[in-house]
């Protein structure tokens, strides 16, 4: 009897330790890595919760004051009759500059003047409103059938001015000053000059109208009319 009771004993150990291994494959067992209630609360406080720890982002261009706005104007145009559409380009369009501006329109004039002596057209296009576009076309045309060239040579030209700037149902409009020192023959087909002279230079004062709708993608500006001032 003593010696099954020995048996026994053995057998129920070795149940017990099979019962512990199987609880140890389902529930794991502690790596020494898992964190303690003190390590998470450490950790909690590294990265506290605070509803007011917000980093303020800049305020919106249209939330702005305007006077905050005119203190991004070119001290220039400050206090001035343009003050107020510089004002509303700059509220739909925050990076707009004048100077950024007529560094553009002058270019355009260059562009432009040359691209009307020489008859292209192609150059004349995307730089004109449809209505300017249809008169430099014609007047080009009329040139070609009656055999005329034309050349011209901007001597000088001084730093364009703003003249006037409004908003119009959010079409921003502007009129710049151009005043220029040129040299203008005309040609007939045989070579022989039938207006202007070589060796005159003429002062030229015009004032272009540019247009550019506010609300499009495209960041481009159309000449919508030209006027000469006469001197």
């Amino acid at each position: 009897m003593e010696g099954f009771q020995f048996i026994d004993i053995i057998i129920l150990a070795m149940a017990a330790g099979f019962i512990v291994l199987r609880l140890r494959s389902v529930l794991g067992r502690r790596t020494g890595h898992e964190p303690t209630p003190e390590s998470r609360d450490a950790r909690e406080d590294a990265f506290p919760h605070n509803p007011d720890n917000v980093v303020p982002m800049p305020v919106p261009l249209a939330r702005r004051s305007r006077e905050s706005i005119v203190m991004d104007i070119e001290p220039a145009y400050q206090g001035t009759p343009l003050e107020a559409g510089l004002v509303q380009i700059k509220m739909a369009n925050p990076s707009f500059s004048p100077s950024t501006f007529l560094e553009g329109a002058a270019k355009a004039f260059e562009m432009i003047v040359a691209a009307y002596a020489k008859n292209d057209t192609d150059t004349l296009k995307p730089l004109l409103s449809g209505d300017v576009y249809s008169r430099f076309a014609a007047a080009i045309q009329e040139r070609e059938e009656r055999g005329e060239t034309m050349e011209t040579e901007l001597v000088v030209l001084k730093p364009a001015r703003l003249e006037a700037v409004e908003v119009r149902d959010n079409r921003a409009i502007i009129d710049v000053r151009f005043s220029s020192e040129q040299v203008n023959v005309v040609k007939d087909k045989t070579g022989t000059v039938i207006e202007g002279d070589r060796d005159h230079v003429e002062s030229v004062t015009d004032v272009w109208t540019f247009a550019r709708d506010l609300t499009a993608a495209d960041p481009n500006w159309a000449l919508i009319a030209t006027r000469s001032i006469e001197s």
